[in-house]
């Protein structure tokens, strides 16, 4: 059974972030930048998406949207994954090295 730990999440339907309250040692000024990077990307493409370790501890994107969606922009979503895994891999690789250390046996 693989074991995933969401970070947190967006969605374009509920207009809601959600932070996972076990990370709240994480510092505001990353939660706030997180929020920010979520929010965008559902106003951006639509649908949902998460931030979430795999049972590696690495940390990946996952985008989902509702069935009936047809404003959901599949590509424009992937392009947008790869251009937030560029610009903000020092981020991404910070929150890897913290979950790793603090929650990773």
């Amino acid at each position: 059974m693989e074991r995933e730990v969401v970070l947190c999440a967006a969605s374009a339907y509920e207009q809601k972030f959600y932070f996972n309250p076990d990370f709240m040692g994480i510092p505001s000024s990353v939660k706030d930048e997180l929020n920010i990077m979520c929010v965008l990307f559902t106003e951006d493409v639509g649908g949902i998406v998460e931030l979430y370790f795999d049972e590696d501890g690495e940390l990946s994107f996952r985008t989902t949207a509702d069935e009936g969606d047809y404003l959901y922009d599949e590509i424009g979503s992937a392009l947008k994954v790869k251009e937030l895994q560029r610009e903000k891999r020092e981020l991404l690789e910070g929150l890897q090295l913290y979950y790793r250390s603090c929650f990773f046996g």
